[in-house]
């Protein structure tokens, strides 16, 4: 029988599994949060240790592997490699899995909180901490390229399923038909006839996926929840970052990751703008609350220590950045499209981000600038040996990946 936990049985469950000797007179629980996906508990116990206690709404996933196992596994990972976990920001931090009830536990750091919340509450953005995330990323990423022992143990699958090797994340909303009438605000609609008509949107994402390269482990779930900082970084020399939630963890593309985040520094960006309907897409940009200059020192200090901790990315792909920026514009488009489907929430702020995140994937070479705050050539001349490298031609991916049957049509 599952059990299925709550703030009521969730310490009768520690006790049985002997993470806990005490009853519920001497600790405490908490919902933290309770998603689409996963049921949260924070449990503190004597001593003031704190522990998260996840499990996920659905124990059968269809045949897939469940995504706990994945954060057990990489926690599996560390301990086996202990050139991965001596990384201080990857720390493990999992004490306990059950497969069967797909629960996992772990060590919640009270002296850290995520870097989300740091930013909107301090409104600040210290270089300090970006080139810190973007280090251990760089070191992570250097450090399992091209290393077979370390893609296979992640190819490990729970017992009795089957996981793919690979999977490629540089890919469209989908095809589209009658039943999202009804399911999705009508305002909503914009959005999905907007995607359907931008044929170069279609094109870019599938050249995008033609020039997906798997090779080292990544994150692929880096929003700016999952990344904590110490409360008193500005006094410390390391530990300053960590990096949490490993549950989609994979062997795949760096400029995935790197363009992940980004995305999520760009939201902040976006989501502070000053939407009315008298003001064009451009007024609107230049308006927000956080103007893209304040944020821009914080994404180039990220990038380039990313770079200065794995150069060597830049031999295999000397377009490596312009990639990673249209990963940012893909990932922005996808988080309109969650929004819609598990929130149905749509606004003028979201066109405006969907907008914006077309123009990443489609004139990525152009944009770096915009971005960053300084051009490709500039971001890229401490490395200009790295990428002066002779690079085989890039072939034209020609394959159309999208029907127009999928279209919404007099909408």
């Amino acid at each position: 029988m599952v059990i299925s936990l709550s703030a009521d049985n969730v310490i009768k469950y520690l006790k049985d599994i002997s993470l806990t000797k005490e009853d519920g007179g001497f600790v405490n629980s908490k919902l933290l949060s309770n998603s689409h996906k996963n049921y949260n508990l924070l449990v503190t116990l004597p001593g003031e240790r704190k522990l998260l206690v996840k499990q996920e709404h659905y124990v059968e996933n269809d045949g897939t592997p469940q995504e706990f196992f994945n954060e057990w596994l990489f926690h599996q990972l560390l301990q086996q490699f202990p050139v991965l976990g001596n990384i201080v920001a990857i720390t493990p931090l999992v004490v306990h899995f059950d497969e069967k009830n797909s629960i996992i536990i772990r060590n919640y750091l009270t002296e850290y909180v995520d870097i989300a919340s740091f930013y909107h509450k301090n409104l600040c953005f210290p270089e300090a901490i970006a080139i810190a995330i973007g280090q251990t990323l760089g070191v992570l990423h250097r450090v399992t390229f091209n290393r077979q022992e370390y893609r296979n143990f992640m190819a490990t699958a729970p017992e009795g399923q089957f996981r793919y090797q690979v999977y490629n994340p540089a890919q469209g909303i989908g095809s589209i038909g009658p039943e999202i009438f009804g399911v999705v605000p009508t305002d909503a609609l914009q959005f999905y006839i907007l995607y359907q008509n931008c044929e170069s949107l279609e094109a870019a994402i599938a050249d995008l996926a033609n020039a997906w390269h798997p090779c080292c482990l990544t994150h692929n779930d880096l929003n700016l929840n999952n990344i904590l900082v110490h409360s008193k970084w500005d006094k410390l020399d390391d530990c300053i970052v960590q990096l949490i939630d490993w549950e989609a963890c994979a062997w795949g593309d760096p400029a995935f990751d790197l363009g992940t985040l980004i995305a999520n520094y760009l939201q902040l960006w976006l989501h502070s703008l000053v939407v009315d309907p008298t003001l064009d897409f451009d007024e609107s940009l230049h308006l927000a609350m956080i103007p893209l200059e304040v944020l821009q020192p914080s994404m180039l200090s990220l990038i380039q220590a990313y770079l200065s901790a794995f150069p060597m990315i830049l031999e295999c792909h000397q377009d490596f950045l312009v990639r990673v920026v249209q990963f940012a514009g893909l990932a922005l488009i996808h988080q309109v499209h969650d929004m819609i489907q598990y929130r149905k929430y749509f606004s003028h702020t979201s066109l405006h981000q969907f907008r914006f995140g077309n123009h990443l994937v489609t004139k990525a070479q152009d944009v770096v600038l915009t971005v960053f705050g300084t051009s490709e050539l500039e971001i890229l001349k401490p490395f200009a040996k790295v990428t002066n490298q002779p690079q085989q031609e890039k072939k034209q991916n020609l394959l159309r990946l999208y029907y127009d049957n999928t279209r919404l049509r007099k909408c």
